[in-house]
Parts: structure tokens; sequence; C-alpha cells
């Protein structure tokens, strides 16, 4: 797996673009890069680009992560706003999406970028 974390040009969101096969424990360092520049940045928003990676992670991984993993990270913004952009038919990434939302930290997969980014503005 490979990544880069950036700030969008308006710097009003957070951009994290990843690219081959990742897991849970391998997304949390990248999640945590991420809220530490939000942090400091003032921003919550976060534009998670997977369009050339897969979730390789097992069912019990995805819900570890969600249940455990991202519930109890120190430094992880609790009001975080997060799209996620995948590429059409892709679907590794469906059922952590589910188990976010069911957690209670919300994602939504687009595989449109406008309306990916429209989403995070949307309160």
């Amino acid at each position: 797996m490979e990544y880069r974390i950036k700030p969008s040009k308006k710097k009003d969101y957070i951009v994290l673009i990843v690219t081959g096969e990742f897991n849970g424990q391998e997304m949390m360092q990248v999640i945590m890069e991420a809220h530490t520049m939000g942090n400091k940045m003032g921003i919550n928003n976060f534009l998670v680009d997977v369009r050339k990676a897969r979730n390789v992670d097992s069912i019990l991984g995805n819900y570890e992560f969600a249940h455990t993993k991202i519930q109890n990270t120190e430094g992880l913004n609790p009001g975080a706003h997060v799209a996620a952009l995948v590429s059409p038919g892709d679907r590794s990434h469906d059922f952590i999406e589910t188990v976010l939302i069911n957690a209670g930290k919300p994602i939504k997969l687009f595989s449109d970028f406008d309306e990916a980014v429209k989403y995070l503005f949307k309160k």
C-alpha cells in the first residue's frame, strides 16, 4: 500500500490518496496521520480516495477496525465527516462502510468526485 495525505486546494478538507491493497491496520496509520494534519489545521472533513486501492481485510478484521480500533484510538476527531471515493464496480469497501455506520462513525462511498466533496459539506 502507498498513500499520500494533503489538504485540498482551498484547505477545507484533507485528501487521503491510497493505492494498492490494504487492511485495517495499515489504514489506521493513514487515518492517524490525516487526523493529525486535520487537527493542526482545524479541518474535520476527509476525502479518502481509494479508486486505485482494494480493502483486502477479512470480515472480522473490518468489524474490529470499526468497533475497536476506530473507537479506541486517541487523536481521532470524533466529529470527522468522511467521504470515500471508490472505483465503480469495486465492492471491497462496501462492508467497511456498513460496519462503520453501525459503529456510529458515518462514512459514505461515492464514485463521483464532485458528489463526494458536496457530501463533506452537508451537515
